[in-house]
């Protein structure tokens, strides 16, 4: 099955949820990753109808969906990201659990097979061992919660996070276990965080993953430097990322994010496609020549 790529509508901040999921089926997309908060899934203001609205548009565009709660202010108008599952204030982390909770329903409702989230910073003054022994509980409930809706929860290690690694993904694993008769937790890995904080080669590291992954998402970045850039700014190997990708034999969605780029959104689009496609040719070449 070839590589289906989706883009990521944190990175289409400026248009409407219709106009954006068009435009990207017109340019060829197969799939959109919505993100949770305003502008586009406001799960305070959409019901139930409102949400069958959007999987009917999606439907009809053929656009397969999945769902993110890294929303930079859906929680809190003044401090991006929080609260988080690791905030020192227990109502705060209710707060993001309960939001998360109010995703996988969604979620539901839009056929979106998988919602994606992260642990939240290390703030000062918390124990790596206490927000820990707060994060593993809120996994575990929330994977239970997503196996009962029958969909996988993405859990992404994010530089900067309290897990901001693949180990500390090892780690979170071993710790929640397995949950659910399709394993409801998998990985949300990001191909380009793998670049900024992994060790090369870099696609030995898809692999060695592989059988966890639920959603991949994809952008340039460069070693050490947490910016998602455009394809060809950075030192991401496309080719052969989305090799390791094809012969893990990976089906979900590669979902390009840009989120800094919502000001020349439609071009930033076109563009990544056309590379996808051409890496991704490349990528299939040389898997097929193994």
């Amino acid at each position: 099955m070839p590589l289906r790529f989706a883009y990521c509508l944190n990175g289409f901040s400026e248009h409407r949820l219709g106009d954006a999921c068009r435009l990207l089926a017109d340019l060829g997309y197969a799939g959109v990753a919505i993100t949770a908060g305003p502008p586009h899934l406001d799960l305070e203001a959409l019901g139930p109808a409102g949400l069958e609205g959007v999987r009917a548009l999606c439907e009809r565009l053929g656009l397969a969906r999945v769902v993110e709660t890294g929303g930079r202010f859906w929680l809190d108008p003044r401090e991006k990201h929080e609260p988080t599952l690791v905030s020192a204030d227990p109502a705060g982390r209710a707060r993001r659990e309960a939001a998360v909770g109010r995703a996988i329903e969604a979620a539901r409702f839009l056929g979106a097979p998988v919602v994606h989230l992260w642990s939240g910073r290390l703030r000062p003054g918390v124990a790596e061992a206490e927000a820990w022994a707060w994060l593993v509980p809120a996994v575990r409930r929330l994977a239970d919660a997503a196996a009962r809706a029958g969909i996988r929860l993405a859990f992404e290690p994010e530089p900067g996070m309290l897990v901001d690694r693949l180990a500390g993904w090892d780690r979170l694993r071993a710790a929640v276990g397995t949950h659910g008769p399709q394993e409801a937790l998998g990985l949300t890995l990001d191909l380009g965080h793998v670049v900024c904080l992994e060790d090369p080669p870099w696609p030995e590291a898809v692999a060695r993953v592989a059988r966890d992954l639920a959603h991949v998402q994809v952008e340039d970045m460069r070693r050490g430097v947490h910016e998602h850039l455009p394809f060809g700014e950075g030192e991401l190997p496309l080719p052969e990322m989305l090799g390791a990708l094809e012969r893990a034999g990976y089906g979900g969605l590669v979902s390009v994010e840009l989120a800094r780029h919502s000001h020349e959104a439609p071009v930033q689009a076109e563009r990544s496609l056309a590379a996808l496609r051409v890496a991704a040719a490349t990528a299939q070449v040389a898997v097929a020549g193994r």
